[in-house]
């Protein structure tokens, strides 16, 4: 059986790498894994910039769906995800290229999608 929310997830990052897509992003992977430490949703370049997305999809208003993907990236959250971007960087030899952290809130209303991208929203 499948999971709700893991659909919903999937319908998000989905919408989430089409905005990306359609402000000029390569998608360079989605849900790329590394050991325990878990995954990245997306990862997309654009020149000489590497974006690692973490999206987190909600129901409810775009607000609300911001306030809880802020509050759902975690210290222990943050570690994990620059673990998985170093990882990432070193597999795939990308030292040259600036790179961030952004954290995409998607609020779902019926059928409406809506997405918030908080630039460098974890410190490295």
């Amino acid at each position: 059986m499948t999971d709700p929310r893991h659909t919903l997830g999937q319908h998000g990052e989905a919408f989430v790498a089409q905005h990306l897509e359609a402000a000029g992003y390569v998608i360079l992977d989605r849900n790329w894994r590394h050991g325990k430490h878990g995954e990245i949703d997306l990862i997309a370049r654009r020149e000489n910039e590497i974006a690692f997305v973490e999206v987190r999809t909600r129901r409810g208003p775009l607000q609300a769906a911001v306030d809880a993907a802020i509050s759902s990236v975690t210290p222990d959250k943050q570690r994990r995800l620059l673990t998985l971007v170093q990882a990432y960087r070193d597999a795939h030899r990308l030292d040259g290229l600036h790179w961030r952290i952004d954290v995409a809130a998607v609020a779902v209303q019926g059928t409406t999608f809506v997405v918030e991208i908080m630039y460098d929203a974890v410190e490295w």
